[in-house]
């Protein structure tokens, strides 16, 4: 009798182990289901990344295919629901026919798809070297909007700049490279020694 019971005792465990198990299972399963439901739908759906790339360079040419400009970065890595590319550590070089290219720094950027607009965050470093058109230019922000192709940048944020020997700060700066219009906004101070002056005058008499 006692073996009966002892067997009849293991036959139930074991049935009561599967019912369990599958209650468990199918407990697990139901909550993956909704958690999918619940991830996908709009009101949730998070702008986690949906994919990366490491040490990229980006080059975008003109109708003639001569390089325009160049994007590059140590990392970008691309968020679906606004469609926007982060980079790190991005490095913009900017060409031009008549002067010496234009490179561009900073801890991090926000671009749109086709880079026709990039944020340049964080320790803003624009530097261009001097050249036979054009004077040494640097300049320094916490955050520069840069449109390559229109070949605009600008800011609402203070800005230090440096063209030649003299040197400017103000806050609202809008620089068309296209044009040669620059403009600060407001809070200017500059510093011209006196060869910048001279320089300048010398130029305004030869031009008239």
């Amino acid at each position: 009798m006692k073996s009966r019971r002892t067997s009849h005792r293991y036959r139930l465990a074991l049935l009561l182990g599967g019912g369990i198990g599958l209650a468990l299972a199918s407990f697990w399963l139901l909550q993956v289901m909704q958690k999918g439901v619940t991830d996908t739908s709009p009101e949730t759906h998070t702008n986690e990344p949906d994919y990366y790339v490491e040490k990229f360079n980006f080059v975008r040419t003109s109708t003639i295919g001569d390089a325009r400009y160049t994007v590059s970065g140590a990392r970008m890595i691309h968020r679906p629901k606004d469609d926007t590319y982060e980079i790190t550590l991005p490095v913009i070089h900017h060409f031009s026919k008549d002067r010496a290219p234009m490179m561009m720094r900073a801890e991090r950027a926000i671009a749109v798809p086709d880079s026709s607009k990039i944020h340049m965050i964080d320790k803003v470093d624009v530097d261009r070297p001097a050249s036979a058109g054009a004077e040494h230019f640097h300049m320094k922000s916490d955050y520069l909007l840069i449109l390559p192709d229109d070949d605009v940048v600008r800011t609402d944020k203070p800005v230090d700049l440096m063209l030649g020997t003299v040197t400017l700060t103000g806050a609202g700066m809008y620089v068309n490279n296209a044009t040669r219009e620059f403009r600060l906004a407001h809070q200017v101070h500059g510093v011209y020694p006196p060869q910048a002056l001279a320089a300048r005058a010398a130029t305004a008499g030869a031009a008239k």
